[in-house]
């Protein structure tokens, strides 16, 4: 089953994905295509998005470090 005829999407899996989309939010309330309520709700959902990018990012480098500090002999 496809998605619905008009139905958006917006990838939001890298902190690219996430500057992608906000630009083109930010464009389309420029441009009267989406109204600031909804850009909003949009804009809320790329914060929780990259908050949770950033947590991942930071917890794959406190696991290396702690894998380097674990398996090295002294």
């Amino acid at each position: 089953m496809g998605k619905p005829k008009g139905r958006k999407s917006l990838k939001l899996s890298t902190g690219n994905d996430v500057r992608r989309a906000i630009s083109r939010v930010a464009n389309m309330v420029i441009n009267g295509e989406l109204d600031p309520k909804s850009a909003n709700t949009i804009l809320y959902a790329c914060n929780i998005s990259l908050s949770a990018i950033r947590t991942d990012e930071q917890q794959k480098k406190i696991d290396e470090l702690e894998r380097i500090l674990y398996n090295t002999d002294l």
